[in-house]
């Protein structure tokens, strides 16, 4: 098993190190599935035991001017790595004004992702600071755990209003409950609800367009023969909401959500070649 792979484009290092933040603020400890062509930042935790999942997917053509890997064995030429993303994202930090970042698996007493970052120096000598990130190497076996979570079969699928607004008004609502209502419609209109004993706050959002969505056969999806007017919801826990909102860096040229009634919120944050899906399980 080998990985390294290398950046000495600074556009692209400062995208790439955004991501990677974005995935530090949503969770905790995650898989990083390398394949030949893409990059995948997981984590699943089971919707049905009421933690968020995530499926963050980049292509590593548009980052990386070098990457070399081979995985497990030939006919699974795929790496699967636990690791802390915070890690990653602090000795991503210190490559800010970087030459070149290179980033390789290594195996001296325990696997580690090691990042080196050459700094410009005023010598002709250059500065380079390395960081070693522990990881695990997760078994061919369970792979499967962290498999591309499928579209849920959605009741109605939004655009998302602006999310710095969509942010603030779910910060001003956080101080108020810990849950909120997401509901929406297919004639573009979504609602943020909170309701508590002494109080009741909504925030209406108007013509945000409903995504064309078909299915796997190309029929139209469910969401299809819906009554327009008729309002999905699902109460979510506000902390993982603003978690998204707040945390995300990604700055997405598209982001919408989908909604099955009462049971999970699914978004998705498109930037050209990274897609980030988030799912938000329903709170009864």
């Amino acid at each position: 098993m080998r990985f390294r792979a290398k950046i000495v484009d600074l556009a692209c290092l400062n995208h790439f190190s955004r991501i990677v933040n974005t995935i530090a603020k949503l969770a905790k400890t995650c898989i990083l599935r390398l394949t030949v062509c893409k990059l995948y930042f997981i984590l699943s935790d089971k919707v049905a035991n009421g933690g968020a999942s995530m499926w963050c997917e980049l292509s590593q053509g548009n980052f990386f001017d070098e990457f070399q890997m081979e995985g497990a064995a030939a006919e699974h030429n795929e790496i699967y790595l636990e690791l802390v993303p915070e890690n990653l994202s602090r000795a991503l930090k210190t490559a800010q004004n970087a030459k070149a970042v290179k980033i390789k698996l290594t195996n001296k007493h325990c696997p580690c992702l090691r990042v080196a970052v050459e700094l410009p120096s005023l010598s002709s000598s250059s500065r380079i600071v390395t960081h070693d990130i522990p990881v695990g190497v997760i078994p061919r076996r369970m792979w499967n755990d962290f498999r591309e979570p499928s579209v849920p079969d959605f009741d109605v699928s939004i655009y998302l209003p602006v999310l710095k607004t969509m942010k603030s008004v779910v910060e001003r609502m956080k101080n108020l409950s810990n849950f909120i209502v997401i509901e929406a419609n297919l004639n573009g209109e979504m609602n943020l609800k909170i309701e508590t004993d002494l109080v009741s706050v909504t925030t209406h959002f108007k013509d945000l367009g409903n995504p064309p969505w078909a299915s796997e056969d190309g029929c139209p999806s469910s969401a299809q023969g819906r009554d327009l007017e008729s309002m999905t919801e699902a109460c979510i826990d506000i902390k993982k909401l603003l978690q998204l909102l707040a945390g995300q860096q990604v700055n997405p040229t598209k982001a919408l959500c989908n909604i099955v009634h009462k049971r999970v919120v699914h978004f998705i944050l498109l930037h050209e070649e990274v897609s980030l899906q988030y799912f938000i399980p329903a709170v009864a």
